[in-house]
């Protein structure tokens, strides 16, 4: 195996599958704060550009891999109840993530569930939180392709025309996603910062 040592090469290395699998997991393992979400479909689109993957099939597999993880989460959110809401913390679990996303869900309600594709980590928990409230299915279904293939379209679009419009952009595709990250960062400490001046 080749070495591996940014997200442009992993992904070229690991094509539709890797790009399916993650997304998936974001909302199906409840691995999404960890897991690089909308700078993966941001790269995605600039290697799109560049010719090594095809546009269309990049937004299709994306697409449906994060409808099917979002439908993964709500069907584990509908078997498991509330017992959901009371597990233990693991790697993949935090009570403090739930606990956003609760508060989230109740504010927007249904329309959670598109919001949610926006906001890193609130997305992995949106889909099994209306699994837990019983949302109807077909409604759940409907916010859910919408919202996943606008995310979608949205970030990756946004890589492959900036890619396109500034092909020399590609060269500093890792700077592109260093701002990102820091952008995330700087917005989760503001969050925790705002977290306990109100606790």
């Amino acid at each position: 195996m080749q070495d591996i040592h940014t997200l442009e090469e992993l992904i070229i290395w690991g094509g539709y599958a890797l790009l399916f699998a993650i997304v998936f997991a974001e909302t199906g393992l409840f691995a999404g704060f960890f897991l690089p979400g909308d700078s993966l479909l941001i790269t995605a689109g600039l290697i799109a550009a560049s010719g090594q993957l095809d546009f269309p099939l990049v937004i299709a597999t994306l697409s449906l891999g994060a409808i099917m993880g979002d439908s993964t989460g709500y069907f584990i959110g509908s078997q498991l109840q509330r017992a959901f809401l009371n597990k233990k913390e693991t790697m993949f679990f935090r009570k403090e993530h739930l606990d956003k996303t609760e508060r989230f869900y109740e504010k927007h309600g249904s329309k959670a569930v598109f919001l949610a594709r926006f906001v890193p980590v609130v997305r992995s928990f949106t889909a099994t939180l209306a699994g837990v409230a019983n949302m109807p299915y077909p409604v759940f279904l409907f916010y859910s392709i919408s919202g996943s293939v606008v995310w979608v379209l949205c970030f990756t679009s946004a890589g492959y025309f900036l890619a396109a419009l500034f092909p020399d952009l590609v060269d500093f595709v890792h700077y592109i996603i260093l701002v990102g990250i820091i952008i995330i960062v700087a917005n989760s400490l503001k969050y925790i910062r705002k977290k306990k001046t109100t606790t």
